[in-house]
């Protein structure tokens, strides 16, 4: 049995698993949206949700968590200045997960993980009003 064991190790040494997930979490953050395996997206939402929760309040204490966390001072800013306050009055969940079917070479699950209500959401409204308005010319 597994019990207490607190993280996957992702087969990888103590440094190697930190950079990888400290990389995706900057990856996710700059981009809102990242294709991986499984177990990578699992580790890398835990570190992610944390983050954004305090990214929720702008203080230099949480800045310098972010930012030891995070690769890059563009990423630290994103975080505090776009995605924290847009997630103020949600009390966790702020990533999902969306499976994609299995790669491959190796038959690894893969994965997205993005962020909840992300920019996605209003760029579809705005091709669906691309759309109406390419319909209402048409008609005219």
């Amino acid at each position: 049995m597994k019990h207490k064991i607190g993280y996957n190790k992702l087969n990888r040494v103590a440094a190697h698993r930190k950079a990888l997930i400290r990389n995706m979490v900057t990856v996710l953050f700059k981009q809102e949206k990242i294709v991986t395996t499984k177990a990578k997206a699992l580790e890398a939402r835990r570190a992610a949700e944390k983050l954004i929760t305090r990214a929720k309040e702008d203080s230099v204490h949480n800045r310098r968590i972010a930012s030891a966390r995070l690769y890059g001072e563009d990423a630290v800013a994103k975080l505090f200045t776009d995605i924290g306050p847009r997630f103020k009055e949600r009390n966790g969940g702020y990533t999902r997960i969306l499976k994609l079917g299995n790669r491959a070479n190796d038959n690894a699950s893969l994965v997205v993980l993005e962020l909840v209500g992300q920019k996605a959401d209003e760029k579809k409204a705005e091709r669906e009003k691309r759309k109406a308005e390419r319909k209402t010319k048409k008609q005219a």
